[in-house]
């Protein structure tokens, strides 16, 4: 009797933690981290917030009184996607596109946490502080509003994420604040590692998905980055860039506009559903 009392106690602890923990193969979850243009700096215009699919959600990032969204939830994934008053940003459609080629059984999820100005220092989780520090007042109010750690806020919400979904990709726009920083590459893979090992993640195993900056043929500002940002998958297997290459533009030639969101986010998209069509492909 006593060994029956202890197999369907096991049995029972078994099922609670299922049930705690039961990720849904079919929600695919997606984290976007960067500078400006990953959190939108163009207004979103109103082809922009209807139509959206009730399968494609944001996870949020902040409490947004306004918008009545409290960080931690889930909601329709209509914008702004990363901050309360920021705009259209390339998640925005890459998740669109997702939805309408994926399976209708799939839903997609992101996470969209990014600071205007910001170097890719910033995600350093061990040496974020010291940077901060050093940053503009301007740019320290939008840190503050992840309590001070945007990687670490990032981590936090993927961890939610991850007891309902699974993390297929990283989604990265930034480098304009590291123009001509040889060492950009190597930072970002140490970004890149310490998420996949603070969430558990095979090595290599989730694709990045890196954003060219405005691009020359845009006259962009920082376009000489795009080639420090096209050697990104010698240093990490896993990763990919997404052209800009004639991606409209705001007129400061650093910011894209609303259709050239549109368009970015629809090619990291279709890179996307490319490596999801073909899983083992590099």
């Amino acid at each position: 009797m006593a060994n029956h009392k202890i197999f369907f106690f096991i049995l029972l602890l078994l099922a609670m933690h299922n049930n705690s923990y039961a990720q849904d193969p079919n929600f695919h979850i997606y984290l976007c981290f960067g500078q400006s243009n990953m959190e939108g700096h163009a207004r979103f215009e109103a082809q922009d917030t209807t139509g959206v699919s009730d399968r494609f959600k944001v996870l949020q990032a902040i409490d947004c009184s306004d918008l009545n969204r409290k960080k931690g939830n889930w909601y329709p994934a209509v914008p702004p996607l990363s901050r309360c008053n920021t705009g259209l940003s390339p998640a925005d459609y890459f998740g669109r596109t997702l939805v309408a080629h994926l399976p209708k059984e799939v839903k997609v999820g992101v996470i969209n946490v990014a600071v205007g100005g910001s170097k890719i220092e910033l995600f350093d989780k061990d040496n974020y502080q010291s940077y901060t520090a050093t940053a503009p007042e301007w740019m320290k109010g939008m840190i503050n509003q992840y309590d001070g750690n945007p990687y670490g806020r990032l981590v936090e919400l993927a961890k939610i994420a991850q007891k309902e979904g699974i993390i297929k990709g990283i989604l990265l726009h930034q480098g304009e604040s590291n123009t001509g920083d040889s060492l950009w590459t190597s930072k970002v893979k140490i970004v890149y590692n310490n998420l996949l090992k603070d969430l558990n993640l095979k090595e290599n195993a989730i694709p990045l998905l890196a954003g060219e900056v405005v691009h020359a043929d845009q006259g962009g500002i920082c376009a000489s980055m795009n080639g420090i940002i096209g050697t990104l998958p010698q240093v990490i297997p896993g990763a990919y860039v997404i052209s800009s290459k004639g991606c409209t533009i705001h007129a400061d030639k650093l910011h894209f506009d609303a259709a050239g969101y549109r368009e970015l986010g629809k090619r990291y998209a279709d890179k996307m559903l490319s490596l999801l069509s073909n899983p083992t492909k590099e």
